[in-house]
This record gives C-alpha cells, structure tokens and sequence, in this order.
C-alpha cells in the first residue's frame, strides 16, 4: 500500500519565502518604510536584504531547524531576521524586552535557542543574567550590504514546518510558548486579505503592535503577502504616532484600547492631520465604545476583531465593508463573526455541550490557521484543543440574532462571591460608561463573608468620587456585583502586548 503526503507535509519552495514571491510579483512596489531613518525598501530590495542575511547565517552554521531568539523592538533588523529565517527554515523566538532578566533566561532556557540576537541597550543585563551567545543585531545587518548581489537561498519547506515561537502574556503564570507554523500565518494571511474591504494591495500600515507579540507579525506578513506598504516605528508615543500619520499617509492602523485613549489625549490630536486615516482595527480585548468616539467623529471607522495566538491570531472580525458610519457605531460592542475559513460556536463550559444563541458560552473555534501547540507541553496542549480540532477560547461569549459574537470576560476571571458568578470585564465595561472614568480594571479578592469581592481601580479623566460613581452604578448593575473598593489611580499596568495586566493589578492592592 503507497502512502502519500499531505499538502501540509509536502515541501515547496515558495513557503517561508515571504519577500522572494512578492518580489517575482512586483519588485518596484513600496514594501517597508522605517520611520526612525525614513529608509525605504522595494520588494526586490527587501528579497535581496533578506537573501544577503540569509547566506551570513549559512556561513554561521545555521541549519534548518534550529531556533534564534530574538530580544529586540519593532525595528528593521527584526523583520530581515524574519524574512532571513523563513527562507531557511529556521525558528524565530521573540522575547519580551520588557521581561525582568531573570524571566528571561528561564524562557530562554526552555526555547533552547542556537544563538540570542539583541541590541547593545540589554547586553549588559543579560550577561549579568547568565545569558550567553549573544549577537548584536548591528552585525546582521552589516551583513546586508554586500559588494555584490547575493542569489536566493530559500529551500523548500512544508506548510507544517515551525516558523515562530510565540510566547504568551503569562500573566497567570509561567509563559507557554506556541509552535506557530507557516501554515497557520499564511492562512491567516488569506483571511485578513478576503475580509479587507480595498484588499491590502493599497494598504499603508503603520506596525504598533509589538514583534514579541504574535500581533506585530500579524499586522507585518498579511500587509507584505498583499503587497502593500509597512511603515515600522519602534515604540509608542502619542503625538509621534499622530506626526507619522500625516507624513507617511497612513490609511490604516491597528490598536489597543490604551492606545486610542492615549491618542485622543495626546496635545496634538485636535490639530492633527488624520485624513489619510479610513479605518482602525482593535485587538488584544474588547475596546469601550468611548475610547471609539473621538475616531468616529473624524469619520474615521473602528471596528473590532479578535483571535488568540492559538487559534488565529485572528478569528473575528466585524467588518466595515457596506456598513455606514452610523451603522459601525452602533456595533462597537461586537467582535462580528467569524473570518471566511473560520468556524465558531459556544459552548457550556461544564457539559461540552453546544449552546443556541443569546447564551453564554466557551468560544470554541477551529480552522486551518491554529497553532501547533506548546513547546514541551502535551498535557497543556490537549487541554485546549480537542480531538476534532477545536480550540477552546477560554473566553465567554454569545452569539446574537444576525450572528453577531460578543465577548462578556475570561473564564479565569470569573468573581465567585456568595455563590453568584460575577464577570470582572462586565464590571469594567460598566465602570468606563461613566462620564468621568478613563479606564478600569477588576479583580476579585478574598471577603470572609462571601468568599470573594470584586475591586475596582479606575483611572479618571475628570474628578469625581467613590459615591458619585456608587450612585452612577445603582441603575447600571445588579449590587451583588458592585465594587467592594473603587480605587483610584494614576495609571493602570498593562501587560507587553497592551491588555489590562489585572494580576499586577491585583497584586499592587493586595501589597498595601
């Protein structure tokens, strides 16, 4: 009997060959902008930076295989690297820069990686970590200035090979590292380039997302594999972001909530030139409608997709295409349905079994584009994707009339206080509809009476007082679910990739 390969195990040239396809489409379109040196690059001068790095790391041993890790920012350095590893196979490992050097070296220990590529900025403390094989990410790139044009190198490779090993927030404990796989970031390719109204041929992004998250590569490769245009500036800072809008006609970016709030506050929005500006996605966790208004009422259209690094990265997406601005505005509450390749359904946490819509439920989703599971990690792995290839979200929803997914919270984040199930995102969505509060976290905490009570810490845009907002809730929320303690605070720790960080919420109360 003749055994056959799948088209996943099949090797083929052009996967992980991202720059070189795009190239043999249109070499003279604009491909990458950084802002920081106002270079710019050409598809074929993106191929041939990429192909010059990828026959330096040749020279240095590299195998297919074996896995650099990265601790860098959004520079141009990171995305050759990229480029370079996809065309030999090698595994890319992003690490947090914001981690303590201590937390480093315990990942690093785990992802094993053959060599660790890093700026000047964090040598000295990853030495003082133990951490050795270090390169800097200057000597790649005088790699790619050579006196004569290096041929390419890709080799074929199948769809299921490992491209990135992404790690997670770790925000409830130590990070888990996902295998992500050529496949699942070209399939996810495909689906932000059906689900974009104008394609993204025309797109001129600016990259906010950070690399060391899985959102950064999200927002990079589906833009390159549409052949638009990526504009990448390293970090975040308000009035810079709205100065690169102008001057590189952005059209598009994608953000957080913390962001689009810092935006609105920034000194120079009111004068800021954003006509270039169509369309903002929102990604990470649900964004108040009011962080929305400001961008809505330059007629500028925010909308909400969602996904997680193991199932997506993106899965949802409320798409804008045919819908007025009055019409998105009235669904600023919802994450749409599922991408084109998607499927989706809720699920009751404790039977497994399927729930009809307006109930509240896991998500649960399944398409081409899931990761590979985790490193080193079987029993976690099976935990969260079943026999028949669905992944548990870990997130509650529910699912209106038209099919339309709303996220109410994390299962993890579920307040039990006298027997009653208490969603710390509902307290929260609460909370920001008020007139006077900026942002919100919530998290519950031991109450000998009841077990656990919620607490809230809130920033505010305007003064106001406990009771203020304690009259504010009486009609809003059911008082089983009211705040034991509303604190208020300067600012509100977020996690690397710009989400509410509520364990570091929960542990600076706890530590007063």
């Amino acid at each position: 009997m003749n055994s056959s390969m799948t088209i996943d195990q099949c090797p083929m040239s052009w996967v992980g060959d991202w720059a070189g396809r795009r190239a043999a489409l249109t070499p003279d379109r604009l491909a990458l902008i950084d802002a920081s040196s106002n270079q710019s690059w050409s598809y074929a001068e993106l191929n041939q930076a990429a192909n010059c790095l990828a026959h330096y790391l040749v020279g240095e041993g590299f195998e297919q295989g074996d896995v650099i890790a990265l601790i860098d920012g959004n520079t141009i350095a990171s995305i050759l690297l990229f480029l370079a590893c996809g065309k030999l196979g090698l595994i890319l490992a992003p690490v947090s820069y914001r981690l303590a050097p201590a937390e480093m070296a315990a990942l690093l220990e785990r992802i094993h990686p053959k060599q660790i590529v890093t700026v000047s900025a964090y040598v000295q403390q990853l030495e003082h970590a133990g951490i050795e094989h270090l390169i800097l990410t200057s000597q790649l790139l005088s790699a790619v200035e050579p006196q004569s044009p290096a041929p390419d190198c890709n080799r074929a490779l199948p769809l299921e090979a490992v491209c990135l090993y992404v790690h997670t927030g770790g925000s409830t404990g130590l990070p888990k590292i996902c295998r992500v796989t050529h496949r699942q970031m070209i399939w996810n390719a495909i689906e932000l380039l059906v689900s974009a109204p104008e394609g993204l041929s025309h797109r001129r992004e600016l990259l906010l997302f950070p690399l060391f998250h899985i959102g950064g590569w999200n927002t990079l490769l589906p833009v390159l594999y549409g052949g638009g245009c990526v504009v990448v500036h390293d970090g975040f800072d308000p009035n810079t972001v709205l100065a690169l809008i102008e001057r590189y006609q952005i059209n598009h970016f994608g953000a957080v909530e913390a962001m689009l709030n810092a935006l609105v506050d920034a000194q120079n929005f009111v004068g800021a030139d954003l006509t270039s500006l169509k369309s903002i996605t929102t990604a990470g966790a649900p964004c108040s409608s009011s962080a929305m208004a400001a961008f809505f009422d330059r007629h500028i259209t925010v909308t909400q997709a969602y996904g997680l690094t193991e199932a997506g990265p993106s899965n949802c997406f409320n798409s804008p295409q045919d819908q007025g601005i009055t019409e998105l505005q009235n669904q600023t509450d919802t994450i749409g349905t599922g991408f084109y390749h998607c499927d989706h359904q809720i699920v009751d946490p404790n039977t497994q079994q399927v729930l009809g819509r307006g109930e509240i439920g896991e998500l649960w989703l399944r398409s081409p584009h899931a990761f590979d599971g985790y490193l080193g990690d079987p029993q976690a792995t099976s935990a969260r994707i079943t026999q028949e290839g669905w992944v548990r979200s870990g997130d509650l929803a529910w699912e209106d009339d038209q099919g339309k997914l709303r996220i109410v919270g994390r299962l993890d984040n579920v307040i039990v206080s006298g027997g009653e199930n208490i969603s710390a995102e509902e307290i929260e969505q609460v909370l920001v509809r008020h007139p006077d509060i900026q942002a919100a976290v919530v998290f519950g905490v031991a109450d000998l009476q009841w077990g656990q009570a919620p607490v809230a810490q809130v920033t505010v845009k305007h003064q106001t007082s406990e009771a203020s907002i304690r009259a504010w809730l009486d009609s809003r929320l059911a008082r089983f679910k009211h705040p034991r303690v509303i604190e208020f605070v300067d600012h509100l720790p977020l996690t690397g990739a710009g989400k509410l960080d509520r364990r570091a919420a929960q542990r600076s109360y706890e530590e007063k």
